[in-house]
């Protein structure tokens, strides 16, 4: 029996890189497209097809007619909020129309099911409460918020009229190796590469905010899940647990060994003050729970971002 079909969508991106990895693994052909604007092309596993192409170009169709994937998984997008709040349009092009190109380049392929990778962190706004379940209102701060919430009535609506199934992923804040530390986003990373370095670290506010950070791992396997698991659902992938900037700082100050203080700058436009995300119907709907502690998970990337210094340097 042929090996079922994988397309996704920002491949050589931290995140769905580790997915590329953990599918080609369990056995699945995987059609790994991403346009390099923010991933590395050595980021993709070699087993995989790789496809140089933006999802708003229309010779996807082709891809699409070519490989007849029985899923997507579909994390490409315009992920920075600063970016979103300065390129409103651009963002809303990518994030909400490029998605409804792929869907329907889906829906005529015929695909199984497509997994969406929305934001846990961004759509929800400044809670109401703590932790956010899916029920919480859809309240976003920013561009960015509004346009990955925007996009999750239409999978509803094609599996109501196509039978086009899906999964959607509402991630928390996703940390581990391969992760950008030169992009606005990303807090474990930019503080560790600049620890590791010896350079300033910057503090954005108090420092009091909180995020849910879940290790790379625990959101692969998530992926992995939703392939056979919530269909017509949206579910979020996090600890439930709230972690302070300044915690984080420390944590991290002890693995690498940092010696300064930090420097507190302003804090950014359009970012929720505390956020954490109940993971209760992704336990009860996937079978999912985050399995890595904290401290291993940045022990891990701390290990990976040093490793890495040690290739650049030889």
């Amino acid at each position: 029996m042929a090996a079922k079909k994988v397309l996704v969508t920002g491949a050589a991106g931290f995140i769905a890189s580790h997915v590329v990895d953990a599918l080609v693994r369990d056995g699945y052909e995987v059609v790994a497209v991403d346009d390099l604007t923010t991933g590395r092309r050595e980021n993709v596993n070699p087993s995989a097809r790789f496809i140089h192409m933006d999802i708003r170009d229309p010779r996807l169709a082709q891809v699409f007619d070519e490989e007849r994937p029985n899923y997507v998984n579909h994390h490409a997008a315009q992920i920075s909020i600063q970016t979103s709040l300065r390129e409103a349009v651009r963002d809303a092009d990518v994030n909400i129309l490029g998605s409804l190109l792929l869907l329907e380049y889906a829906r005529k392929s015929e695909v199984e099911k497509f997994i969406y990778i929305s934001s846990g962190g961004a759509i929800y706004g400044e809670p109401r409460y703590l932790p956010c379940d899916e029920g919480h209102p859809i309240q976003p701060l920013s561009p960015y918020g509004a346009s990955k919430c925007a996009f999750e009535p239409y999978l509803f609506m094609y599996k109501e009229l196509y039978g086009l199934d899906f999964t959607t992923l509402r991630y928390a804040n996703i940390y581990g190796p391969r992760q950008d530390p030169f992009g606005e986003a990303g807090v474990v990373a930019i503080f560790t590469e600049r620890m590791l370095q010896g350079k300033e670290v910057i503090i954005n506010g108090s420092g009091e905010q909180e995020r849910d950070f879940v290790y790379v791992d625990d959101a692969v396997e998530a992926n992995l899940l939703s392939l056979e698991r919530g269909g017509g659902e949206a579910f979020n992938i996090g600890s439930g647990i709230g972690t302070s900037v300044n915690r984080m700082f420390a944590l991290l100050k002890e693995i690498t060994g940092y010696e300064r203080p930090p420097t507190h700058g302003p804090p950014k436009e359009g970012e929720v003050f505390k956020i954490y995300l109940s993971a209760a119907k992704a336990r009860e709907g996937l079978g999912w729970r985050p399995k890595i502690p904290l401290e291993e998970g940045l022990a891990g990337t701390v290990a990976y971002f040093k490793e890495q210094a040690g290739e650049e340097a030889t």
